[in-house]
């Protein structure tokens, strides 16, 4: 085992060109959270070839060289020998055994209650994020974007490639179970579902297990490759399901829903934004800290603009909506309203605004 650390220990890292994330990393301990092909491995390496080379141990965990158990009795003792100030785990398991060195940094896909550990979450691309790896920005930014969604190793893969890419990523990364249950999710995207409405869609083709089907349905979403939304003041009602990227409604079906990739891919922005977000009936994304809504409504014009405020007027004025923001494709425009300042933007603009 010590004659891999010491091989690890002399492999220089090597990184094709990098684009810089929002996330940055400092001189203190992380934990760093994400799905598969989120980026987490470039953000970490790219953070390493700014130290010197002799101050790190980079060990990818799923390296199946690895014996934990002997890897448990050397790693502290190895560290201190050749005086390691960083130790990166990628792939972390919690079989490995935590050393005392001045900076620890973890990658995993579930999140870790490790007290001394800064918990960062890394998402796929987002809009503006996606632009750093465009060769210009024009028109066809949002369609490319469209197309490939928010893994940064889409832009490698050729597009005749790309379905079966991110299923063989899907199927390495989850469990059987899981995949079914992100197939179903990816049909009923930006729809209210309950983990009881995939069970009993799911035991019509196959035997499975109420408990075990519920724990996957929490798995997948504590690791981030579905979220949930709630309704205002409902908590217990049934929930809205989004998949944590655009790309894997094509990627999972053959089911053709604009309207709910536009509403997903609205709701990846504002969840990256951190903003505490509910969903009501005929109201998309509501935002209680700004008195605002927003919608999704990528083709829409005066007319059915209006008539969508004819029909949630009730919610403006119930919770005295200070703002409606309408996220269309290309239209902008305003349009006067008694109780709210109403705004139509362009998606790639309203991405780019804060």
């Amino acid at each position: 085992m010590e004659i891999l650390l010491e091989e690890l220990y002399k492999t220089d890292i090597s990184l094709e060109k990098f684009h810089f994330r929002k996330l940055f990393l400092e001189d203190k301990s992380y934990q760093i959270n994400g799905i598969t092909q989120s980026g987490k491995t470039k953000v970490v390496k790219n953070y390493l070839l700014g130290l010197k080379k002799s101050s790190y141990l980079y060990i990818d965990c799923n390296d199946l060289r690895i014996e934990k158990a002997k890897l448990n009795e050397i790693l502290q003792d190895f560290c201190t020998k050749y005086t390691i100030n960083t130790l990166v785990l990628d792939n972390y398991t919690p079989e490995i055994r935590i050393v005392n060195i001045p900076q620890i940094i973890f990658c995993c896909e579930i999140h870790y209650e490790i007290d001394f550990l800064t918990t960062m979450r890394l998402y796929p691309l987002d809009y503006e994020e996606f632009l750093s790896y465009e060769h210009k920005y024009d028109s066809t930014a949002l369609n490319h974007f469209f197309k490939l969604g928010g893994f940064p190793s889409m832009h490698k893969i050729s597009s005749d490639d790309r379905v079966l890419y991110l299923q063989k990523i899907l199927k390495n990364a989850l469990s059987t179970i899981e995949l079914d249950i992100l197939i179903f999710c990816a049909k009923m995207m930006a729809q209210k579902i309950s983990p009881y409405s995939i069970y009993e869609r799911l035991k019509q083709t196959q035997k499975i297990s109420k408990d075990k089907l519920y724990a996957a349905f929490e798995a997948l979403s504590a690791k981030g490759y579905i979220h949930q939304l709630c309704k205002v003041n409902h908590p217990k009602a049934v929930r809205k399901i989004y998949l944590c990227d655009i790309s894997l409604k094509s990627a999972l079906t053959t089911e053709k829903q604009f309207s709910k990739l536009f509403e997903n891919m609205i709701y990846l922005e504002l969840l990256k934004s951190g903003k505490e977000l509910f969903y009501d009936d005929g109201v998309d994304f509501y935002l209680p800290s700004h008195e605002e809504i927003i919608l999704g409504m990528p083709f829409a014009d005066e007319r059915t603009l209006f008539k969508k405020m004819e029909n949630i007027e009730a919610f403006l004025f119930t919770y005295q909506i200070k703002k409606v923001t309408v996220v269309t494709m290309s239209t902008e425009g305003s349009m006067s309203h008694p109780l709210s300042e109403v705004e139509m933007v362009p998606f790639d603009i309203w991405a780019l605004g804060d």
